[in-house]
C-alpha cells in the first residue's frame, strides 16, 4: 500500500479551497432563489452541507481524488464557510437578509398572499393542504400563517392559538 499517494495531495491545498469556497457561496445563492418550499424541513445551510459535505467526502472516498487529503480540503472548506455564514447573519443582523431567509407571510387576516404564493411556486390546493395538516380547512379562521426559513407553514389562528401540525394516525 502506497501511503503517500493516499494521503498527499494531489492537487494543490489552494485549489481546493478556493473550489469549496466557490461552489458553496454559488450554491447558496442559486438555493436563496430558488425559495423557502424546496428546502423542506431543514434550513437552507443544512441542505447545502449535507450535500457538499457527502460530494465532497465521496471523491475522496471513491478514489477519484488521488488522495484522502483532496476530500478533507474541500470538506473543511465547506466546513468553514458554513460556520462563517451563520456566524455573520448573528453578528450582523443587518445583512442576514441576504444570507438567511426570513419566515414570509402567506395568509395574512384570512386573506390569501398571492406574491408569496407566486415567489413560492404554491397552488391555492397546497396552501389548503397545508391547512389541513394544522387542522383548519377554512382559511377565514386564519390570522397569519408563514412559509417558515426551513420551508414549513406555521399557522396563527383568528383565537390566537398556535396550532400544531396533526399527527397522522398509526399504521397498525
Amino acid at each position: 500500500m502506497d501511503w503517500q499517494s493516499i494521503f498527499a495531495p494531489s492537487v494543490p491545498v489552494l485549489e481546493g479551497i478556493v473550489r469549496g469556497t466557490v461552489t458553496f457561496l454559488v450554491l447558496l445563492f442559486l438555493m436563496r432563489l430558488v425559495g423557502q418550499r424546496e428546502s423542506g424541513g431543514l434550513g437552507l445551510t443544512d441542505v447545502l452541507l449535507v450535500v457538499l459535505v457527502a460530494q465532497a467526502a465521496a471523491v475522496g472516498l471513491h478514489g477519484e481524488a488521488e488522495s484522502v487529503t483532496d476530500g478533507v480540503v474541500v470538506v473543511a472548506t465547506i466546513l468553514f464557510w458554513s460556520v462563517t455564514v451563520d456566524a455573520l447573519a448573528y453578528r450582523f443582523p443587518r445583512g442576514a437578509r441576504l444570507l438567511k431567509a426570513r419566515p414570509k407571510a402567506l395568509i395574512e387576516d384570512g386573506k390569501l398572499n398571492r406574491r408569496v404564493m407566486l415567489r413560492e411556486f404554491m397552488t391555492v390546493e397546497e396552501v389548503h393542504s397545508q391547512l389541513r395538516l394544522h387542522g383548519i380547512e377554512e382559511i377565514d379562521v386564519v390570522d397569519r400563517a408563514y412559509i417558515e426559513p426551513n420551508g414549513m407553514i406555521s399557522v396563527i389562528r383568528r383565537d390566537h392559538a398556535e396550532t400544531d401540525p396533526v399527527e397522522p394516525p398509526e399504521i397498525r
